[in-house]
Order: structure tokens, then sequence, then C-alpha cells
């Protein structure tokens, strides 16, 4: 689907980072860090990254998003690492990066547990997770995000992954997300930042 998806000369959602993922990017801290992108597609937010000066790995289970990402580093003038892999199954090397941004990373309700488990052991002690996803109320909507509610996250269900962690901040509300053409109108999100405890 996603491969059919970005089959297409344009972008998608855009080459432009995310507006929540823009102002929280100081949490990460000073470049270079490492950054470990989620369902990163077409590469907008690992591009973005880069150009800050951060080393980023871009995940994806797109190879077709994937290199319209290396296209998109290429053009920006930057390093992007990027893996195809299904991220309800992929193992991350412990303790490897400094954060973790997940845009917009809807998998199915069954795999979340490992993938968050991933996230906890990818990041390094005081490492910081910086999310944004659709809550299921977004489902009924035609502004973007996954047809079906069992992709969506909620705040608690992020809570309760991630009770280890120092939570930031989790909120749910409705907000304007323009990314392209794939998200374009009023949108229901959730935003999501823990940072896992120091050793």
């Amino acid at each position: 689907m996603w491969d059919e998806r970005y089959d297409t000369d344009d972008y998608v959602y855009g080459t432009e980072p995310n507006d929540f993922l823009r102002e929280q990017v100081g949490l990460i801290g000073e470049p270079p860090k490492q950054v470990l992108c989620l369902a990163d597609g077409e590469g907008r937010n690992g591009v973005y990254l880069a150009k800050l000066g951060h080393r980023v790995l871009s995940v994806d289970a797109s190879a077709v998003g994937l290199r319209k990402a290396a296209r998109l580093a290429e053009r920006e003038g930057v390093a992007l690492e990027t893996l195809i892999a299904d991220l309800t199954e992929h193992t991350f090397a412990a303790e490897a990066f400094d954060a973790v941004v997940s845009i917009f990373c809807h998998v199915p309700e069954a795999g979340r547990p490992h993938l968050h488990h991933q996230v906890t052991r990818a990041l390094k002690p005081g490492g910081i997770l910086i999310l944004e996803a659709y809550t299921p109320a977004q489902v009924p909507r035609d502004t973007g995000g996954p047809p079906t509610a069992d992709r969506t996250p909620t705040a608690a269900e992020l809570e309760a992954a991630f009770a280890d962690f120092e939570i930031l901040s989790s909120r749910e509300f409705d907000r304007q997300v323009v990314e392209g053409r794939g998200h374009t109108g009023l949108g229901a999100v959730v935003q999501f930042i823990a940072r896992k405890p120091s050793a």
C-alpha cells in the first residue's frame, strides 16, 4: 500500500517537517545527536533533523518512500541513513539513539507493544521520545490518517507503555494539520513527549 501511495513525483506529505517536531526539536539537544525517525516515509522529518546537524536513521516499510527520502536528502545536501523494516517485528540496537521521533507512525494495535519496547530499548539513558499520532477520533474524518481505529493510539495507552519514563507532555486535542495532500485539515491528535530515565 505505501509503495503505491509514494509512487508519485510529488511528496505526498510535503517536504517540510511536522509542526510539532519543529516546536520540540530543541529537546533533542545540541547536534550532532543520534536520532531514530520511525515511519519516516519520504523523509521530510529525517532530512530536517539532518539539516540541523543530527545523525539520522530513517526507518520505513516502504522502499519507494525511502528512495524519495534519499533523493530529498541529496537535494538538501545532507546525509541520511535509511532502513527498510517492519516496525512490528524489527529489533533495534540497545541504547543507540539520543532521540526517537515518531510522527504519524500508525501500526496495528497488536504490534504496538513490540514497537514501544523497541523504543525503550533503542534510547540511551536520558534519551527523548517525541511522538505525534492520530487518535481513534480521527478515523471518521477525511483529513488523513488510518481508516481503522486499531492503528491509532491514545494518550492513555502511551502513558501506560512508557510509565517508567518521565512524561513531559501528554495530550489529545484537535489541531489543523497541513502536510502536503496526505494530511490536510482538522485532525484529532495525540502529542506525547517522554524522557527515558538516566542510568
